[in-house]
């Protein structure tokens, strides 16, 4: 369902855990219902606390190795292991763009997509 668009899968770590990121609230009742329907599969869905995913990006590998071990628990990554922030509120998400400046804060995972293009590979963390 995620190469459908449906969704983001996120993986947590440590422990491996999975984070289903979508737009808006209908679709976790869309992906429920196509997971039992579809593959039989039952499942059940909680609440994060948090507002926004933003991809990060740097240049600089000391602020992105700081970061991602000073917010270690608002960090997952995507399919392709490029680091995700999960911000639980916009002020969270200012202050970590004021605390670590070389750090670009996606919206989208759209940046790949100039990186492809560019002949750029992700960085796995």
């Amino acid at each position: 369902m995620t190469d459908e668009g449906v969704a983001q899968l996120f993986v947590q770590q440590p422990g491996n855990r999975k984070i289903i990121g979508t737009v808006g609230e209908l679709q976790y009742e869309v992906i429920k219902f196509r997971l039992e329907h579809e593959y039989g599969a039952r499942c059940s869905f909680s609440h994060l606390p948090f507002i926004k995913a933003c991809w990060i990006t740097t240049d600089n590998k000391k602020e992105l190795e700081d970061f991602l071990k000073r917010k270690g628990s608002a960090i997952a990554y995507d399919k392709e292991h490029n680091p995700v922030f999960f911000a639980e509120s916009e002020w969270m998400l200012k202050l970590a763009r004021e605390n670590f400046p070389s750090i670009t804060f996606h919206n989208t995972s759209d940046f790949k997509i100039v990186k492809a293009k560019k002949g750029i590979i992700p960085n796995s963390y």
